[in-house]
């Protein structure tokens, strides 16, 4: 049987997301979001997940590498130009809240940021590059989190409706390929970033979690439905991390509890905006997280919304597998950190710098499970290697380790092609090297393109490329079948 080839007009490209490389975050009057609250270090997410943290920006305690990012805002011309360079046939970027409504409940937007955005997307256009938006990347309006109580409040339904309206209507005849929430899934272990919810406002309360998740997914049937009518060419996706999981044995225990990880973390969501009803084992979900089914505010109406306006696509993230021991205690397991979602050490696999296992046949096996799932087109919209770059005394960046991460996962993107996935697309996180979302750090680098810029925030900002950036366009001229070095 022949192998089949990455369909001809496959969109190879990269992903960033506004928070974490636009800076430039009280200008031309965007207001403050969630992710200008993030304080920057290794301890970021602890730090907002204690039980004193209340969305208040304390500058002389923490730094905030996000309002500075990399000056995107102003460098993104040349940004795009290095893209253009590299033969991106698209970039994955988000559209920043809080520049088009500063406080998120506004009634009319803010011209200057749409305008910004109107740049954006031209610039990319210029290039022949086609633009992949993500409306709502982890940097929803701070004042929502902080008055409305994050999206546990109904009332975001309608603002995010609004706010989705506006940049459908503004931009949706230009820009084909959309997505209305990233990583909408994270909220099972860190609901600060998508959701607005952190302790004090009722992260710790999984009722909260899951009303704020079917808020979300109404909010996302609306804007699939405003989509439509606006221009029926338009493609909208929901967007998932997902973590290939392993039972670490044989052992029933442990292939029962991959079942159970599986349906939460990797499905829930996905059942839900892609068949567009809530899938058969929610209720036993409900039972285990305490969660009262009757207390929960869904109405017929919001349900026939989700049966009518699915998502076109799945957009998801693939970083690192997870393994599970259930037969170990909390003292024997030796655990492993990973994109929100660890697990326990897996032997056959290597760890990255920041100890998140590398695992390409993972990414197979993920694109198989979830084409086989759901049987929609598949873009991969984020994957890469967060490592730290050392400068040689020429200035060369050799990031072979980089490479080499790469060119395995497209290997494994290939294979499941083979198999007979249906995949439209690829963009490596990081594509120039930005504020990392989990730390706050800039030494966590993952970019193409490297920016002078420490964790402190001390640096020139100027781009250069790394090694990876000539192999990557090789890869894309080739249309994936050059992956020599």
């Amino acid at each position: 049987m022949s192998e089949r080839k990455f369909r001809p007009d496959f969109l190879w490209g990269g992903a960033t997301a506004a928070n974490q490389l636009e800076g430039a975050f009280d200008r031309d009057g965007k207001g403050l979001s969630v992710a200008d609250a993030m304080p920057g270090g290794k301890q970021r997410f602890s730090i907002i997940g204690g039980k004193d943290f209340d969305w208040t920006i304390d500058s002389e305690r923490f730094i905030y590498p996000n309002h500075k990012g990399i000056d995107h805002f102003d460098r993104f011309k040349e940004d795009i130009a290095l893209f253009a360079e590299m033969d991106f046939k698209c970039y994955r970027f988000s559209i920043a809240w809080t520049r088009i409504f500063p406080n998120g409940d506004e009634l009319t937007p803010n011209e200057a940021g749409l305008k910004f955005y109107d740049e954006v997307i031209d610039e990319c256009l210029k290039h022949n590059i086609e633009p992949v938006i993500t409306i709502s990347h982890y940097e929803m309006p701070l004042h929502l989190a902080k008055t409305y109580g994050g999206w546990k409040n109904r009332q975001l339904i309608d603002f995010y409706e609004r706010f989705a309206s506006t940049v459908l209507t503004r931009y949706g005849k230009k820009v084909t390929y959309w997505m209305t929430f990233n990583e909408i899934n994270s909220a099972f272990h860190f609901p600060a970033l998508s959701q607005g919810l952190v302790q004090s406002n009722g992260a710790g309360n999984y009722q909260n979690v899951f009303q704020a998740w079917h808020n979300q997914f109404v909010a996302s049937s609306k804007a699939v439905k405003i989509a439509h009518e606006i221009n029926p060419s338009i493609q909208i996706g929901c967007m998932i991390i997902y973590a290939t999981t392993y039972s670490l044995d044989a052992n029933p225990t442990n292939q029962v509890a991959t079942l159970v990880q599986n349906q939460e973390f990797n499905f829930f969501c996905t059942d839900v905006q892609v068949r567009g009803k809530y899938p058969a084992y929610t209720q036993r979900t409900y039972d285990k997280y305490g969660v009262d089914a009757n207390a929960l505010e869904i109405t017929q109406e919001d349900l026939d919304l989700l049966a009518s306006y699915p998502v076109d696509y799945i957009g998801f993230s693939y970083y690192m597998s997870s393994a599970i021991n259930e037969t170990l205690t909390q003292e024997e397991a030796d655990t492993v950190v990973g994109n929100l979602l660890g697990g326990v050490r897996n032997p056959f696999l290597e760890a990255s710098e920041w100890g998140w296992q590398i695992d390409p046949d993972g990414l197979r096996i993920a694109l198989n499970e979830l084409y086989d799932r759901y049987q929609k087109p598949l873009f991969i919209v984020e994957n890469g290697l967060g490592a730290l770059d050392t400068i040689e005394a020429d200035g060369t960046i050799n990031d072979e380790y980089r490479i080499d991460y790469l060119r395995r996962h497209i290997h494994a993107m290939a294979e499941a092609v083979s198999d007979g996935v249906d995949l439209m697309g690829y963009t490596p996180w990081g594509c120039i090297d930005l504020v990392s979302a989990s730390t706050g750090e800039m030494s966590k680098r993952y970019g193409f393109i490297y920016v002078d810029l420490d964790d402190k925030g001390n640096g020139t900002l100027n781009r250069s490329k790394k090694k990876s950036f000539d192999w990557y366009k090789q890869v894309i001229e080739t249309n994936g079948t050059n992956l020599d070095s």
